[in-house]
């Protein structure tokens, strides 16, 4: 599995379509309602539905979570929302709980787009009902937590229909300031670039202290603490960064050492709490990526440095977005923030982040009224797998190559049926 075959996958299904008339193609006129069906109703989740119907024509119709308290309060946030909007309240036939939700959802003739908010574990299960049901999709970042579901992802991709858009949740690539930033990497504004120094510095997430549950249903609530929920940290949370130094350098990292462990955090769960990668790109250049999520007291913060024969770059989440070489250039509107800039556990950042999920969502709506259809299955696959690679050379002790993890297979099961949840 190379770059060339996940381009291949992920740019064969809109070839053809530019010249058809986008109405004809796409079935909406411009302005028309994209009818929205959230799937997961949790804090992301709504971060980001909450983000489509304020920035975009989507409304959302329906909604769809495993926990019944849950998707009854959405139901109770939708309807102020919508009603604040103008819009409908949801309809309680599109209510849809339990074990069997997302395939109610999927099935619903009252649903255009559906977004999969659902612990990463089960993106991959829901991303196939969502495509085969002929909906668009908007699906959370990693598509898969292990080598496993990577490949029955990119068997999912080449099921997706010419006229139907799946987008996956990389919102970062188009915050403003970071978009203008890699136009000027990608246009060689730092030469050769040899080096990357990235990092995610981020607390530790909050317990969810539901009562009287099963040991089952704590893992659920609490699935970022759980390695086959979430995929860990680096797969979960870092995947950020290391897609933007993906983006940035155009490749994904042939090989990778790494360290970490866990090394602090002592309550229930089995995710690290910090890693140490070395990634290495074609051209022998380097991602030496760094993580923490434990500490709450100094503050927070995500980026890279990148270092290459004409320039030195400067990305984050906040604070100045710059290129110094004999050309220098900077990202003008965006406050320096000292210490790093705020951390959101929904999400929903400010500072060069401001705009970032209001872009991503106009872009995709766009894709789905007007075309060309997206894509994108192919594409997330390649950075969950990128960092998988840093996890099994943390896990194992030694350098993995690319082709190595392919070979391996990693699996793991979540060890438990949500059929008990019927």
């Amino acid at each position: 599995m190379n770059r060339r075959d996940f381009i291949q996958v992920s740019s064969g299904v809109v070839s053809g379509m530019l010249l058809v008339n986008s109405k004809t193609a796409f079935g909406y006129d411009a302005n028309s309602k994209v009818r929205l069906g959230l799937l997961g109703c949790g804090n992301r989740g709504t971060s980001v539905a909450d983000s489509f119907v304020s920035n975009t024509s989507a409304q959302i119709v329906a909604l769809a979570d495993l926990f019944p308290d849950r998707l009854a309060k959405g139901k109770q946030h939708y309807d102020e929302l919508n009603a604040k909007l103008g819009h409908a309240p949801v309809d309680a036939a599109q209510l849809f709980s339990g074990p069997h939700a997302a395939a109610k959802l999927a099935s619903s003739s009252q649903v255009d787009l559906i977004q999969i908010s659902t612990p990463p574990f089960f993106h991959v299960e829901h991303l196939a009902l969502a495509v085969d049901s002929g909906k668009h999709v908007y699906c959370e970042k990693p598509v898969g937590i292990d080598v496993a579901q990577a490949r029955e992802a990119l068997k999912i991709s080449k099921r997706v229909k010419s006229n139907q858009s799946v987008d996956v949740g990389f919102q970062c690539r188009n915050a403003p300031p970071i978009a203008a930033f890699a136009e000027k990497v990608h246009a060689g504004a730092l030469g050769k670039v040899v080096s990357v120094s990235g990092y995610y510095n981020a607390p530790a997430s909050k317990e969810v202290k539901p009562t009287g549950t099963s040991p089952d249903e704590y893992r659920l609530r609490n699935w970022l603490w759980d390695r086959a929920l979430s995929g860990d940290i680096l797969v979960e949370q870092n995947i950020h960064i290391i897609d933007l130094c993906n983006w940035f350098l155009g490749a994904h990292p042939i090989k990778a050492t790494a360290t970490g462990g866990r090394n602090v955090l002592t309550h229930f769960g089995n995710c690290w709490d910090n890693y140490q990668v070395d990634f290495t790109y074609p051209g022998d250049t380097h991602l030496v990526f760094t993580s923490t999520q434990f500490d709450s007291f100094v503050g927070f913060e995500a980026g890279m440095k990148m270092f290459g024969s004409a320039g030195t770059g400067v990305m984050g989440y906040a604070g100045p977005i710059e290129i110094k070489s004999a050309d220098p250039w900077a990202w003008q509107g965006t406050a320096a923030t000292a210490d790093g800039g705020k951390f959101a556990a929904n999400g929903a950042f400010a500072d060069n982040l401001e705009f970032a999920d209001r872009d991503k969502e106009r872009t995709f709506i766009a894709s789905i009224v007007d075309g060309p259809a997206h894509n994108q299955i192919a594409a997330g696959v390649e950075t969950a797998l990128s960092c998988m690679l840093g996890r099994m050379a943390g896990y194992q002790k030694r350098e993995v190559t690319w082709e190595e993890l392919q070979a391996h297979g990693e699996t793991y099961p979540l060890g438990f049926s949500v059929e008990q949840f019927a």
